[in-house]
């Protein structure tokens, strides 16, 4: 069971603009479950953090101000073809930062996010 722990952030919520195909992505990219609760809504736990996707006509992306859900692999160029070979669209392709290298994505429910690596 996942221990909470304060000022730490918990649990986050994430929109998807198409539920099914988000889960498919991130089952098949990650590895995750879910746990649906009705149709509109389906919780993640990736052994570090626990979140949740809901139905909605409207997502996240940089352009907008959302926050940007990073997440971390060392096989970056691996990652980056298997997002789009999913199904995500890539919207920054590798580039380099202050402490490695990233890039953008969207996944099939709309959502944009990123991966990152040290490597």
């Amino acid at each position: 069971m996942h221990k909470s722990l304060p000022n730490t952030i918990d649990y986050v919520e994430m929109p998807s603009q198409n539920l099914a195909e988000t889960k498919r992505f991130f089952s098949a990219l990650f590895g995750w479950t879910f746990q649906d609760y009705g149709p509109d809504y389906a919780a993640f736990d990736d052994g570090r953090m626990t979140g949740g996707f809901f139905a909605s006509e409207k997502t996240s992306n940089v352009e907008s101000g959302a926050p940007l859900v990073v997440f971390y692999h060392r096989e970056l160029e691996k990652m980056q073809k298997q997002a789009a070979e999913l199904g995500g669209k890539i919207t920054k392709e590798i580039f380099e930062f202050p402490g490695g290298h990233r890039f953008h994505f969207r996944e099939p429910g709309g959502g944009e996010f990123a991966i990152w690596s040290d490597g």
